[in-house]
């Protein structure tokens, strides 16, 4: 057999092998049976609980996407940093990671519609913002905004509050210290941070704020050229929004502490 034929029998071989690292399509993944999805480990998005076993928002997201298409899922890690290429390479079919929708990233890769929001908030010490009652009252010299350094909300916080004592930290862990210790009277993060500050400590830190300050939208993200799988993912995020089971879990894992005990 010729040489060049061989070689083209190969990458044919290769190709229909699932998992070997072409993209495939909604009606591909369906006839394998098996969905590839993306994650990164960031709590409560997904936890690592033992080798190969993980729990999280995502984790249940991914089941119940998984199960709805009829297929087995295959839960794959990633950096935040590789996800991206990880799916334009073909390792995986779908990144469900909190991922935002910005249009850097959908110069790579298609969005569907967002099914979980989150941001910056703010969480504040109880006892020295007890005469404040807006947002606006902490743009003034007296009040100290604990931030990481480094951080996009460490960036936002001079823009926010010029007027504020601006406090940053190496990690979260020393900027919660610190507003715990009233050596900040509110510590701008990440949700679900303040959130999380608050229910730990409810009779020391608040999070008075209904909204994050600045919102940021996460969608499930797909390869460009399969219109198929995203008008599946958009119709099912609908589907599952009015049946109330997408904000049911969503409050299950940013809003309360359940899933800890379990």
């Amino acid at each position: 057999m010729p040489a060049r034929r061989i070689q083209v029998l190969l990458i044919l071989v290769s190709l229909a092998l699932p998992g070997s690292g072409y993209t495939r399509t909604l009606q591909q993944v369906l006839n394998e049976g098996t969905l590839r999805v993306g994650v990164v480990l960031v709590t409560p998005w997904v936890i690592r609980e033992a080798p190969g076993e993980f729990t999280g928002f995502e984790i249940d997201v991914s089941r119940a996407l998984a199960s709805d298409m009829g297929v087995e899922i295959d839960i794959r890690v990633y950096a935040e940093e590789r996800i991206i290429s990880a799916l334009e390479a073909g390792e995986i079919d779908l990144i469900a990671a909190g991922l935002s929708i910005t249009p850097a990233r959908a110069l790579h890769v298609n969005f569907s519609q967002p099914y979980a929001m989150t941001g910056i908030s703010l969480a504040t010490n109880r006892d020295t913002t007890i005469l404040v009652s807006s947002v606006e009252d902490f743009d003034a010299a007296e009040y100290r905004i604990a931030t990481v350094a480094g951080s996009v909300a460490a960036d936002q916080a001079a823009r926010i509050f010029p007027r504020a004592e601006i406090l940053e930290f190496g990690d979260v862990e020393q900027a919660s210290a610190a507003l715990l210790d009233a050596q900040a009277d509110a510590y701008l993060e990440d949700e679900p941070t303040p959130t999380f500050l608050a229910l730990e400590n409810p009779a020391i830190i608040d999070a008075p704020l209904s909204a994050p300050l600045l919102q940021s939208r996460a969608g499930f993200a797909v390869n460009k050229g399969d219109a198929d799988f995203l008008a599946f993912l958009n119709a099912w995020i609908t589907a599952r929004e009015s049946d109330t089971w997408l904000p049911t879990m969503h409050n299950y894992w940013f809003q309360t502490l359940r899933w800890r005990e379990q």
